[in-house]
């Protein structure tokens, strides 16, 4: 057990990278160490680390890079998570000053490897084949987030999408029990939480290994849960996307009219490059059904540009799925390169620079559309969780049921706690946001 010692824990990437943060938190925590806000007060500093782009991979890089000299000083350092299980020993090699490398799978496996890391050795890894149930849980859990609770229900990918680098860093598709689910579910409602965010690579790509549930029908479960009163879950695969989970938002008020739904291509044909095991037309049935529904689901999406072979027609088709669609929110990516992926045999021929501007017209088109979608909701009254205070602006920082930020005013004269609900109605509107007044 340590005596007094200290860490800093940096996370870089997903909401999965998060809840996996909150675990190794935990296990620090219970055995002996104390977090801390900065590198230099560490005396173990800890990064973990998202491999799904370059961009994100090469921080955490320089991060290592900056803070080296502190290695003198008797420092240790860690590098957790994907760009860990990605790469492996070669860590060492790259950055000597790292003793520890561990995948997500081995979280459980801390409290042995901190043992052996304060025994003095220099070189320690952690990289499991991550085909175990015990990845979802470990003994200890720090839930860091004030208003939301996380968890994960299904760990890794087996879809092979030519483009990413998960099920080579998170493994192969594995569920978590319903049950253990359902149990999670009501000790984060015990714990005072009130909105749970189910998590996986492919999340609706669950399937229950006690043959109980559905996913559909452990998202209602959840929402049914006694103190609950969101559920939000991420990310979906528009393969495994059912209508049975649109009947459910519908039948259950608990689940938050969200839906976060990567279409990736608007082009079938970049699609059956990338290995997506759908077509532009059969995304937008599936975009059919949600518009359908009862209630008015705000939809969001991940689109890659420049994909290699991605022609000027292609993409003309990508725009055009953003106008039929109308997203909320689009998260817009240049496509990159990644280790050990099929697209890396592809020629990429497309110049940065061309991929540079592609992805300006689409997110600025995309601003547009959000103007109009947000101006919707100018006047009318929503409920509004509350996250936090902007002191700068004095307004209290929140969001909606549709997962839309809403800045307010409030006439409290202590700004309301995390995890508040409130009314707001709405007097301003932007592309990105709603600005309103509590009533």
């Amino acid at each position: 057990m340590a005596t007094d010692r200290t860490f800093y824990l940096e996370t870089f990437g997903c909401q999965m990278n998060a809840h996996d943060s909150e675990k190794v938190i935990g296990t620090l925590e219970q055995q002996g160490y104390r977090r801390v806000e900065s590198e230099e007060e560490a005396d173990l500093i800890l990064y973990n680390t998202c491999s799904i782009r370059d961009k994100a991979e090469q921080k955490v890089f320089h991060r290592l890079q900056d803070y080296k000299t502190l290695y003198k000083a008797g420092k240790r350092f860690g590098v957790l998570g994907c760009v860990a299980q990605q790469e492996g020993e070669k860590i060492f090699a790259r950055a000597p000053h790292v003793s520890l490398v561990s995948g997500s799978a081995s979280y459980r496996r801390l409290p042995e490897m901190l043992s052996r890391l304060e025994a003095g050795e220099k070189r320690i890894t952690g990289l499991d084949d991550r085909q175990t149930e015990e990845t979802f849980e470990t003994e200890f859990t720090a839930r860091q987030n004030p208003y939301r609770g996380y968890i994960t229900i299904i760990e890794g990918c087996d879809k092979f999408c030519a483009y990413c680098v998960v099920p080579y860093t998170r493994g192969k598709e594995r569920s978590r029990r319903s049950s253990s689910v359902l149990d999670e579910a009501r000790r984060i409602a015990d714990q005072g939480y009130t909105e749970i965010q189910l998590l996986g690579q492919n999340v609706n790509s669950y399937r229950d290994p006690e043959g109980k549930r559905s996913f559909a029908e452990l998202l209602a479960a959840v929402g049914e849960t006694v103190g609950i009163r969101r559920v939000r879950f991420t990310t979906s695969h528009p393969r495994d996307f059912t209508r049975d989970i649109v009947e459910a938002i519908d039948a259950v008020p608990a689940l938050c009219d969200h839906v976060h739904l990567p279409v990736q291509s608007g082009s079938s044909r970049i699609l059956n490059a990338m290995r997506r095991d759908y077509t532009a037309e059969e995304y937008l049935e599936k975009i059919a059904w949600l518009k359908a529904a009862r209630r008015p689901i705000s939809l969001s999406t991940d689109i890659i540009v420049g994909f290699p072979g991605e022609r000027p027609d292609d993409f003309i088709e990508t725009m055009d799925l953003l106008a039929k669609v109308e997203y909320d929110c689009v998260f817009g990516f240049k496509y990159s390169a990644r280790p050990n992926t099929p697209a890396l045999t592809m020629i990429d021929s497309i110049p940065d620079e061309e991929k540079a501007r592609r992805l300006q017209v689409l997110l600025e088109r995309q601003r547009e559309i959000q103007r109009v979608n947000y101006a919707k909701h100018l006047g009318q009254t929503v409920e509004v969780m509350v996250e936090g205070f902007n002191p700068a602006r004095e307004q209290v920082v929140g969001r909606s049921s549709q997962n839309k930020p809403v800045n307010f005013s409030c006439a409290q004269a202590i700004a309301p706690a995390p995890g508040t609900y409130l009314n707001v109605r709405i007097t301003t509107t932007h592309p990105n946001s709603l600005v309103g007044q509590a009533v």
